[in-house]
């Protein structure tokens, strides 16, 4: 399998798990949300934080658009409502200067071909493609296009679906992510057999991992499959105003995320049988009869 750089980071086999603390819009339009956002990743250890960026009037469906929505800022439609959380330019600089700053790679799902565009002209080190957008092939081949690395989740998604967006994307610099869409997910909806399933179906390309349920157990599993990257949502708390914060881990628990996937990593070893150093005591001490 093939390893895929992202930023500072080589993300496969045999590499450290590359986390993705996903912000989204979990900072409800705050810039200072955001910031506070990236400092918890920093502190917990991930190496890169991750945005969505809509264009409200390409990525808000029709019948969805005058739907009101209650907010903390009142009444409003549902197309009012995500210009009210979508950053702009001048915050996503200040978001991107912040980031790098950290030591931190970002970047962004876009919902639509001129947020590639907007992405673009502020030199993002890679995309994610949403599991909603995996259908979308104008927006996937735009991504393709830049040349970019592109990480794509599969859920909500068939096999067939994942073929033709594999298709399109092509498998150099592609990771693809293992995810159901279920939020918060139940745990017997993880699925997380399909690991091994696409590892074996898009053979070379580094399989992930990303997450929308309670706790930790099973991204962590997801690892000890052999998943080489971890997305999960992260939030202040999860009482916040917002459809993803109850799907998201708050600070202390994405530092375990990230502290307990470290620790898997050290202990996986390289499958080669050997006595360890911290053996050899026990094995004179206790071990009667010498091997031949």
């Amino acid at each position: 399998m093939t390893s895929v750089r992202i930023g500072r980071s080589l993300i496969g086999p045999g590499h450290p798990v590359y986390v993705i603390g996903e912000i989204g819009l979990n900072h409800n339009g705050d810039v200072e949300i955001a910031k506070r956002l990236i400092d918890v990743a920093v502190e917990a250890g991930a190496q890169a934080v991750k945005f969505q960026k809509r264009t409200p009037e390409i990525a808000t469906p029709e019948h969805m658009r005058d739907v009101p929505r209650e907010t903390p800022w009142g009444t409003m439609t549902y197309l009012e409502y995500r210009h009210r959380v979508e950053f702009g330019e001048p915050e996503y600089l200040e978001i991107a200067s912040y980031a790098m700053r950290a030591g931190l790679d970002w970047f962004a799902s876009p919902w639509d071909v001129p947020s590639v565009e907007f992405l673009e002209a502020l030199d993002v080190v890679a995309y994610k493609v949403a599991s909603a957008s995996l259908t979308d092939l104008e927006l996937l081949d735009t991504m393709a296009r830049t040349g970019k690395p592109v990480i794509l989740s599969t859920g909500m998604s068939t096999i067939d679906e994942i073929d033709r967006a594999v298709e399109v994307l092509g498998t150099d610099d592609l990771i693809l992510m293992h995810a159901t869409s279920s939020y918060p997910m139940p745990a017997e909806e993880a699925n997380l057999r399909m690991i091994d399933t696409l590892r074996r179906r898009y053979p070379g390309v580094p399989i992930g991992y990303s997450g929308h349920e309670r706790g930790l157990q099973i991204s962590l599993a997801a690892v000890t499959l052999g998943a080489v990257a971890v997305e999960r949502h992260i939030t202040l708390d999860r009482a916040m105003w917002g459809s993803d914060q109850a799907a998201s881990l708050e600070p202390t628990g994405f530092e375990h995320l990230v502290r307990d996937i470290r620790v898997i990593g050290d202990a996986m070893g390289d499958g080669v049988k050997r006595v360890f150093p911290g053996e050899e005591a026990p094995r004179a001490k206790l071990r009667r009869v010498p091997a031949l």
